[in-house]
């Protein structure tokens, strides 16, 4: 384990009850200005002027990368502590100004509270096949480049989904695709749901199991974030000899599941998908030459 762990008994029982921490003051303006500028100036609008803001929701592909434990070191120790270590992370852990713009999704509609009847609710990871102990993303993260006001873009959260996938996925070690994985309806079987807001410089570290939604900028604020994903060097374990070992990560798994130990093993290999939005790009670039 790392000597270095920020993170409070309070905050990993946290984690552990709503798959997710809210880590504030992570960086500061001064850092967060050459992103954020760059930014605007990629998505070709005037920050200041929602008249110009053409388009309400804008992922932009990634250019250039920071290392996260030099840029945020408070959020890469606390992902590190949540993993149960470095030794157990891919490094380094960039995060790149793949910026994902919401400048105003549903803004032309009343606001939706959240709730299973809100639409977009998904398990991030549209590149590999699922399994329970899947290591291609140990944590979702959310980096606040710009605040997140209430009804103003915050990402929704099923707060008791860790569980419910979990036992989706225990039932089927030989896998789930993405496209599978997404059209069921697991968020039905949810009850708890969250907003998430906060200032520029929080990051927010999520359990990857937690499912998720984009929300209505029905402000028309300015709302930029970015999902930098941490990958674990190998898959998650939940038979550890020493219990002890187990990372928070693994230990909502098995309580959601309701036991103290599960011996998984998948029933099939492991698979590398192309996602359908890099597929789009590979077609475009294509037709344009």
């Amino acid at each position: 384990m790392t000597t270095t762990e920020p993170l409070t008994e309070a905050q990993v029982e946290h984690f552990l009850d709503k798959g997710y921490v809210v880590l504030e003051n992570c960086f500061d303006a001064e850092q967060a200005a050459p992103i954020v500028d760059r930014a605007w100036q990629r998505l070709g609008v005037d920050r200041d002027d929602p008249t110009t803001w053409d388009r309400p929701r804008v992922h932009l592909p990634s250019v250039e990368h920071v290392d996260a434990e030099q840029f945020a070191p408070t959020a890469f120790h606390a992902a590190c502590q949540l993993l149960g270590g470095r030794e157990r992370i891919e490094e380094p852990w960039q995060w790149s100004d793949g910026i994902i713009a919401n400048l105003g999704v549903g803004a032309d509609r009343p606001f939706e509270e959240p709730s299973a009847q809100v639409g977009g609710w998904h398990k991030d990871g549209d590149f590999f096949r699922h399994f329970l102990d899947s290591p291609e993303q140990g944590l979702l993260t959310i980096v606040l480049w710009t605040d997140v006001h209430s009804r103003g873009g915050g990402t929704f959260v099923a707060t008791d989904s860790v569980g419910v996938v979990a036992r989706f996925l225990a039932d089927r070690p030989e896998g789930v695709l993405p496209d599978e994985l997404q059209q069921t309806r697991l968020v039905e079987q949810c009850r708890r749901f969250e907003e998430l807001t906060g200032k520029q410089g929080d990051v927010v570290l999520m359990h990857p199991f937690v499912l998720h939604a984009t929300s209505q900028n029905v402000l028309r604020a300015q709302r930029l974030i970015t999902n930098p994903p941490i990958t674990l060097r190998e898959p998650l374990d939940f038979d550890r000899a020493d219990p002890a070992q187990s990372s928070p990560v693994e230990r909502a798994v098995l309580r959601g599941l309701g036991v103290e130990r599960l011996a998984f093993r998948p029933t099939a290999p492991r698979e590398a998908v192309v996602p359908a939005r890099l597929r789009a790009r590979q077609d475009a670039a294509e037709a344009a030459r």
